[in-house]
């Protein structure tokens, strides 16, 4: 909402709050549209200022309001203004095979993580970013960084460890700039032999990185195993559990996240309770326990007290998370009744607002 005098108040504004005169009377209720009665009627009650609603007012679902808030344009505008210059450093270094650019990378670091008040709000501004095609994969790679040192505090990391991460998520996918792009984002589903190609990207970022004296080996076994599964179904050397380097366990839920919750071209981001419910499917024999279950209960704890849409379109709050089920919270509807949705298997959480 905005305070605006009345001089300029266009038709077709809607009051943001009941309106009284002098006497405490109200004159015009909040949810009025403006026209020349209202004007009038304002003027001769000599209301100098009025509230009107903004944009941000009539957004519905929590991801709309941030993305309509002051703050997240601020966020926008400069990961906009980080991007070519990250792109820039990583196609450098590709071209030519040398690094040098360490400290680049931390100053971009910082100055976007500086517009997030907290790491929770930094995940909501990801969320609602739209990349470019022509910068996927360094969108995919930079956010990762960014989620990185969101995540490292949740799993408790030293501020090294932290910091370690973050460099592990800028470089980890590089080897994918080897690649074409038009393979990389291939919405269909890919072929036998493209798929065969597009796992090459693990040694590729190896072989790019292994012989930097700046590259530490946290990032390189990174790159290299951060498709290995702990089941041993990944690539591309289908280790298992121990055998994985625990920076690739890090990047591994990382690299997951990051991909179901930005937008692609044949979808939406999903929401957190269909990131966590993905995870539920499967995570836990692919991924490490450990290092995965933080995670998911705190994006489900961050969601408490937020309202949800239902897949049969019923309306309810976020009341209680269920540490057996994360994804589906014990929810309470507008009577106060409660109701858990692990009994619901036939209902999901569609929006959240």
């Amino acid at each position: 909402m905005k305070d605006v005098a009345r001089m300029i108040l266009e038709k077709g504004m809607i009051i943001g709050e009941d309106i009284f005169n002098y006497q405490n009377e109200l004159i015009i209720p909040k949810d009025t549209e403006v026209d020349e009665k209202v004007i009038k009627k304002l003027e001769r009650h000599s209301i100098i200022c009025v509230p009107v609603k903004e944009e941000i007012d009539f957004a519905t679902t929590h991801f709309e309001k941030v993305r309509l808030s002051k703050e997240f344009q601020t966020f926008q505008l400069t990961y906009n203004n980080c991007m070519p210059i990250y792109a820039k450093i990583m196609n450098g270094f590709v071209s030519t095979g040398i690094w040098k650019s360490t400290s680049q990378l931390k100053d971009i670091y910082v100055k976007i993580t500086g517009c997030a008040r907290t790491g929770e709000a930094l995940l909501d501004y990801l969320y609602n970013m739209l990349p470019r095609e022509d910068s996927m994969t360094h969108a995919h790679c930079l956010n990762s960084a960014l989620i990185a040192g969101v995540f490292g505090t949740w799993w408790g990391l030293s501020g090294e460890d932290t910091m370690q991460l973050i460099q592990c998520g800028f470089f980890y996918d590089i080897g994918k700039l080897k690649l074409p792009q038009d393979l990389l984002w291939k919405s269909e589903k890919l072929t036998d032999v493209e798929y065969t190609k597009l796992k090459t990207h693990t040694m590729l970022g190896f072989d790019l990185l292994k012989d930097q004296p700046e590259i530490s080996e946290p990032i390189i076994k990174a790159t290299l195993m951060h498709h290995e599964r702990c089941d041993g179904s990944g690539y591309p050397s289908k280790l298992r559990g121990g055998k994985i380097d625990v920076f690739a366990k890090y990047i591994a839920v990382i690299d997951a996240y990051e991909a179901m919750t930005s937008a692609r071209t044949y979808r939406q981001p999903l929401n957190p309770f269909q990131v966590i419910e993905n995870f539920e499917r499967e995570g836990y024999e692919k991924y490490d326990k450990d290092i995965l279950q933080p995670i998911l209960y705190h994006l489900a704890a961050t969601q408490l007290g937020f309202m949800v849409r239902l897949s049969n379109d019923d309306e309810a709050k976020i009341k209680a998370i269920n540490k057996d089920n994360l994804s589906r919270p014990l929810l309470e509807r507008a009577d106060g009744s409660l109701f858990n949705l692990a009994t619901k298997p036939d209902l999901t959480i569609t929006a959240i607002f």
